[in-house]
């Protein structure tokens, strides 16, 4: 399965999705994230799709969705919303189902990854 994480601001968001990309079995994984999101690193390979977090939330999820046609190969999503803020998620989500791919969420806990 395909994972998708938003990497928002917040640094402090980051450790959680990076835990989830490292300690997770994923065929790919992508990150959507502002320019500043460039700065995140891991130690396994994922594809970064840069937008405009700022954008208003129809645009905002216009440009995710247009950015992530193609990329996705599979009828569902592990995804991460543990960074972000609502605008960004709703615009996450909708552009996802619009795809449309089915989504389910991922969370790494002490358990390790577990689907919610």
């Amino acid at each position: 399965m395909e994972l998708v994480a938003l990497l928002s601001t917040g640094k402090g968001t980051w450790a959680q999705v990076a835990g989830l990309i490292n300690h997770g079995e994923w065929d790919k994984v992508i990150l959507i994230g502002s320019d500043f999101a460039k700065q995140f690193t891991s130690e396994k390979q994922f594809e970064f799709v840069e937008v405009d977090l700022d954008k208003k939330l129809k645009d905002l999820r216009d440009d995710i969705s247009n950015k992530l046609k193609g990329k996705i190969k599979g009828t569902e999503v592990a995804l991460s919303i543990a960074s972000g803020d609502g605008k960004e998620h709703m615009a996450l989500i909708s552009a996802l189902i619009n795809l449309p791919v089915g989504i389910r969420f991922a969370a790494l806990t002490k358990e390790g990854v577990i689907d919610l």
